[in-house]
């Protein structure tokens, strides 16, 4: 199984290069979707990963593959220039998802 990066900037695809995960850069909607939808068709693919910036361009298509499918599993990532959410939005994502306040 193989991960793969759909990143806004080259800083993040080299990062993760180096850890031997491939990825693409990519700016336009249109870019992502054709992408993504090459990537959903490859049955070695586990693991989407995204800048957060890429995953505002389509956030919909990303939560009917977190919705409908098992794999492959897509995971939101900051880039170069840190998180866009809030400080406590895990803490948050978690109440929201079990009701339990930590």
């Amino acid at each position: 199984m193989k991960a793969f990066l759909i990143s806004d900037n080259v800083d993040s695809l080299v990062g993760l290069k180096t850890a031997g995960i491939r990825g693409s850069v990519v700016h336009k909607r249109e870019e992502v979707l054709e992408v993504l939808e090459d990537l959903l068709k490859d049955k070695e693919i586990s693991t989407i990963i995204v800048t957060e910036k890429i995953a505002e361009l389509i956030p919909g298509e990303l939560s009917k593959i977190k919705l409908s499918k098992l794999l492959p599993l897509v995971v939101e990532i900051p880039d170069r220039h840190g998180s866009k959410k809030e400080e406590d939005h895990l803490l948050n994502y978690v109440k929201e998802a079990i009701g339990l306040k930590l």
